[in-house]
């Protein structure tokens, strides 16, 4: 019996890119438009979002239908809070407000199976087959095709990045300019000189290091960013794609008469 591997990791591993979409929206069906248009990847977000564990699973298994990876943005808390979404065979966590090298170590641990960390191991649930693989075999799989990201989005952490990207065991940095340029006081100002340099910095950490980089959103032209270091891009958002559906539709209607879309 064969577990699924990461498409984002096999993407890479052929020179590709992959793309992903943050989801705030739980409604599994969201996911599977998501497959449907050909995406790498899906971002649910289990820190600003409401959300439950069962839901997560139903989210999980209608990616897995496209061949779309899901990435979970954990709350940061315990250690159940982190390994849950891999048991619901999630491929990658997310883990937002990393600050330093030593917390990067302390996630490795708690997420990673033995050589890389101490994880402790079940099988029972759906990463495992409910325990219908060896345990050898579920471990080594989750070590290699399971991927954790950690997210770069304040000063203190900036000022750290070589030292976390040089941490073994992880794969991926995520830079969030949102709350860099409010920690660092001008709210929404993205482009502002501090941020793109913050930008700039976390991707050639990356890059010096061996790990890949992400980016939240289509923040430059996508030949800068990848001058940058940034491999996987975040295209847009659910909750904004149908705001502007709906203020294009009643826009229409106002201004020049139409009704809408006609399915026939």
């Amino acid at each position: 019996m064969t577990l699924r591997p990461s498409r984002i990791l096999r993407e890479l591993r052929a020179g590709k890119t992959p793309t992903c979409f943050k989801l705030n929206l739980a409604d599994p069906r969201v996911i599977e438009l998501c497959g449907l248009a050909g995406a790498s990847a899906v971002w649910i977000c289990l820190e600003h979002v409401c959300n439950d564990w069962f839901n997560l699973e139903n989210q999980v298994r209608a990616a897995k239908l496209y061949d779309v990876d899901t990435i979970v943005r954990v709350e940061k808390g315990s250690y159940s809070d982190y390994i849950k979404p891999f048991e619901s065979d999630a491929t990658a966590i997310m883990v937002p407000h990393v600050t330093t090298a030593n917390e990067a170590r302390h996630i490795v641990q708690m997420t990673r199976f033995h050589p890389l960390g101490r994880r402790a191991a079940d099988g029972g649930n759906a990463d495992g087959r409910y325990c219908q693989v060896p345990l050898r075999d579920y471990m080594a799989h989750s070590n290699s095709e399971r991927l954790l990201i950690l997210q770069i989005e304040s000063p203190e952490a900036l000022a750290e990045v070589e030292a976390i990207a040089a941490v073994p065991g992880y794969e991926m940095l995520l830079f969030g300019p949102g709350d860099f340029a409010h920690l660092i006081g001008k709210p929404g100002q993205l482009d502002a000189p501090e941020v793109l340099a913050a930008r700039r910095r976390v991707g050639a950490a990356a890059r010096q290091h061996g790990k890949f980089a992400m980016i939240p959103g289509m923040l430059a032209p996508r030949a800068t960013l990848e001058a940058e270091g940034y491999q996987v891009f975040t295209l847009g958002a659910d909750v904004l794609g149908l705001g502007d559906y709906f203020k294009t539709k009643l826009e229409a209607f106002e201004t020049q008469g139409h009704y809408g879309d006609v399915k026939t």
